[in-house]
C-alpha cells in the first residue's frame, strides 16, 4: 500500500465563500484527516502482519538533511569563530592529565663538549593498558595439638571469585553503550579472562540489591526535594510483547520504571518513592468527588473507620468487602488511595508536574505544567490542503514560537505587567480563526489547555518543555533496537536501575564508571547519590 498522495483544493475567493461552500469546505477537510490516519493505522497493522509472517516492516525513507546540516555547522562555525577574541589563550590539551612514567630521551647524536643543558621539552602519548589480573589467595591452614584447623580468612572487600574491576567493566558498556552479552563476553576472552555466558548474565544481573536500592532513594529524594518534574515514557519491550517506560526526573536527578501498561494508577504508584501503602486522607476525600464516584460508595467509603491499608492487597479486600466492585468505581477510589499515599509520603502538593498531553500524567488536584513543544507539534504535522492552508499554518507557528520566547523572557524577570500581557496575549493567538478549519479546532484544545500551558506565569521555575525528559529516555529506544528487549522481571529491574543510575550521576556530574567502581569495590568515597540531589537543592 502506497503513501496517500496529498489532496491539493483549488483556493476559493473569498466573495464565492458562501455559507454552504465554508461547510463543505470543512467536511472535506475532516473526511482528509481521517483518511490520512487511517491510512497510517492501516500501514502499520500491515506492517505487523509482515512481521508475523516472518517478513521485514516497510522502510522508513527520510530526507537528507546533509544540506541543512552543512548550512547550520557552516553558521555555527562562523559565529563561533567571531566569538573567540583574537589571540586568547587555549587551554593545554594535556592540563589536566595525570602522568603515569616518565621517559628521558637523549639526542641520538654525540654531545659535543662545551654544550649546555636546557632543560625538556614534554611529548605526552595517551595509551591504555588493558590485561588481566588474576589474585589467587593462599589462605594458610594450621593443624592444632587437639586437630583444629586455623584457616586464614580473605579479605572483607572479595565478594566472590570476580573483582569489582572486571564488574565495573561489564555493567559500564552493557549499561552505558548497550554493548549486548555476547559482545562482551568476545572482548573478555581476547583479554584473557575466561567468562561463560551464564556467568556474564549472573554478574550482570544478580547481587545488585545496594543498586535497586539507592536507585528508589533517588526518587524520593528527588520529589521531596524539587519544585518541578518532567515525566515522559516510550515503548520498552519485555517478554516479547510490548510495554512502556516511564521517566521521572529534572536536572538534579532521572528515574526509570517499565510496565506492561500505562495508566493513571501506575503513575501514581511511582509517585508513592517506593512505598507500597494506600491512604485516604481529605486529598483523597476532594479526588473522590471530583471524579464524581457515586455517593452510595462514597458513603460507604466514609462511614468505615479504616483509613490506612499496608498494600495493595489489603486495599482491594477492604474495597471487595464494601461491595464497590464497578471496575470504573475500583480505579477511582484506588488512584484517590494512591494520592493519599503520595503525599503522605513527602511528595509536596506544590510539586509542578510538567508533562505532554497523555492522559496517565494527568492527575486531578496536582499542579500541572504541559510541553509548549509538544503543543507545537500538534500543529506541525496537520496537513495543509491549499496554500492558504499553508500560510495560516506558518503565521500560527511563528506566532506561537514568539510567544514561547517571550514566556522564556518571563522567566528571568518576571512581573505582574508581562504576566497580564502574556495572558491576554494567549487568548489572543489561541481563539485566533483561520480559513483552516482543522487548525481552528486543534487551536481551541490548545486554549483549553490554557492553565498548564501558561503554569510558568504562576511559577515562573517550572520549565517549559519535556526535552529533558525526552533526552533521557532515549537510551530506551537504542537499547530497543539493539537488543529488543529484556526476558526476565530481575532483568528488566536491573535495566531501569542501571539507566537511573547513570542519568542521575551524569547529572550530578560524576563518572558512572568511577561510581560503579566505587560501590563495588566497597570504597563508597562517593557520597549517596540521594544525598548529593538534596545538597544540589538546598544549594538551588
Amino acid at each position: 500500500m502506497g503513501i496517500m498522495k496529498p489532496i491539493q483544493l483549488p483556493d476559493i475567493p473569498d466573495h464565492e465563500r458562501t455559507p454552504l461552500v465554508k461547510s463543505l469546505l470543512e467536511i472535506i477537510e475532516r473526511l482528509v484527516e481521517t483518511v490520512q490516519r487511517q491510512d497510517e493505522v492501516i500501514g502499520q497493522l500491515r506492517d505487523e502482519i509482515a512481521v508475523l509472517k516472518g517478513e521485514k516492516k516497510r522502510p522508513v525513507l527520510k530526507p537528507s538533511k546533509m544540506a541543512e546540516q552543512a548550512g547550520q555547522e557552516g553558521a555555527n562555525a562562523e559565529a563561533e569563530h567571531k566569538k573567540k577574541r583574537a589571540g586568547s589563550e587555549k587551554r593545554s590539551k594535556t592540563f589536566e592529565l595525570r602522568i603515569d612514567e616518565d621517559r628521558i630521551i637523549a639526542p641520538a647524536q654525540p654531545i659535543p663538549e662545551g654544550s649546555r643543558f636546557k632543560g625538556y621539552q614534554d611529548y605526552v602519548v595517551q595509551d591504555l593498558v588493558i590485561t588481566s589480573h588474576n589474585l589467587r589467595y593462599c589462605l594458610e591452614r594450621w593443624q592444632t595439638s587437639n586437630g583444629e584447623i586455623l584457616r586464614g580468612q580473605l579479605p572483607a572487600s572479595v565478594e566472590g571469585h570476580f573483582g569489582p574491576c572486571l564488574r565495573s567493566d561489564l555493567l559500564y558498556p552493557h549499561h552505558h553503550a548497550q554493548v549486548t552479552q555476547p559482545l562482551l563476553r568476545e572482548q573478555l576472552r581476547e583479554w584473557g579472562i575466561d567468562l561463560s555466558s551464564g556467568q556474564i548474565d549472573a554478574l550482570l544481573s544478580q547481587g545488585q540489591d545496594a543498586f535497586f536500592a539507592e536507585k528508589d532513594a533517588i526518587l524520593r529524594a528527588g520529589l521531596e526535594s524539587s519544585t518541578a518534574i518532567t515525566v515522559d515514557d516510550t515503548g520498552a519491550r519485555h517478554q516479547g510483547k510490548n510495554g512502556y517506560v516511564t521517566h521521572i526526573g529534572n536536572a538534579a536527578f532521572a528515574w526509570f520504571e517499565s510496565s506492561g501498561e500505562k495508566s493513571r494508577i501506575n503513575c501514581l504508584q511511582w509517585l508513592r518513592g517506593g512505598h507500597t501503602d494506600d491512604h485516604l486522607d481529605e486529598t483523597a476525600w476532594a479526588y473522590l468527588q471530583a471524579l464524581k464516584l457515586p455517593q452510595a460508595e462514597l458513603a460507604r467509603l466514609r462511614q468505615h473507620p479504616l483509613r490506612h491499608f499496608p498494600d495493595a492487597e489489603s486495599w482491594q479486600a477492604h474495597l471487595a468487602s464494601l461491595n464497590i466492585t464497578a471496575p470504573r468505581h475500583v480505579r477511582i477510589a484506588t488512584e484517590a488511595a494512591l494520592l493519599g499515599s503520595v503525599l503522605r509520603h513527602g511528595c509536596p502538593k506544590t510539586l509542578a508536574i510538567v508533562r505532554d498531553d497523555a492522559g496517565q500524567f494527568d492527575v486531578p488536584l496536582l499542579l500541572h505544567g504541559l510541553c509548549w513543544v509538544h503543543a507545537e507539534r500538534t500543529i506541525h504535522k496537520l496537513n495543509p490542503l491549499n496554500a492558504a492552508h499553508r500560510e495560516a499554518i506558518e503565521s500560527i507557528r511563528g506566532s506561537l514560537w514568539g510567544r514561547y520566547a517571550d514566556l522564556k523572557h518571563y522567566q528571568r524577570a518576571p512581573t505582574e505587567a508581562k504576566k497580564t500581557e502574556l495572558s491576554a496575549r494567549f487568548d489572543e493567538l489561541f481563539t485566533r480563526k483561520t480559513p483552516f478549519a482543522t487548525l481552528n479546532d486543534t487551536l481551541q484544545r490548545l486554549h483549553r489547555n490554557k492553565a498548564g500551558l501558561l503554569r510558568v506565569l504562576e511559577r515562573p521555575e517550572v520549565p517549559l518543555h519535556t526535552n529533558g525528559s525526552e533526552g533521557d529516555i532515549r537510551d530506551y529506544v537504542k537499547k530497543r533496537k539493539i537488543s529488543g528487549g529484556t526476558r526476565s522481571d530481575l532483568g528488566r529491574r536491573c535495566r531501569d536501575t542501571f539507566a537511573s543510575l547513570k542519568k542521575t550521576c551524569r547529572k550530578q556530574g560524576i563518572s558512572f564508571w568511577r561510581y560503579l567502581l566505587d560501590r563495588l569495590s566497597g570504597l563508597n568515597q562517593i557520597p549517596p547519590l540521594p544525598l548529593l540531589i538534596r545538597q544540589q537543592a538546598m544549594a538551588r
